[in-house]
């Protein structure tokens, strides 16, 4: 059985916003912010600090690396495999 109640629409979100809207947010999709105006990458201290913060609001007791030294060996050898392509250093390429 129907109810004639007036269905509610959201005014949040990107389904709500004008069609123009999402296409101008759409279209920076692919692009992403250029090295040189990543404070991360210019800042080295700055990253360790913020990565400092991010751990240490976490509880010790959920601190699954500081409790499982295996399971943070591993996870920095995916780490790296996925950002250098598995290889082990640069250094190993020129010798030959």
């Amino acid at each position: 059985m129907e109810t004639d109640k007036p269905v509610r629409k959201s005014t949040r979100g990107f389904a709500s916003m004008d069609p123009e809207k999402q296409r101008q947010i759409a279209r920076k999709g692919g692009t992403s912010v250029p090295k040189e105006k990543r404070s991360f990458s210019r800042n080295r201290s700055l990253a360790a600090e913020a990565g400092r913060k991010g751990g240490q609001s976490v509880r010790p007791a959920m601190r699954s690396f500081s409790r499982d030294h295996e399971l943070a060996s591993e996870a920095g050898r995916k780490g790296g495999h996925a950002s250098h392509g598995g290889r082990e250093s640069d250094s190993r390429d020129t010798e030959k």
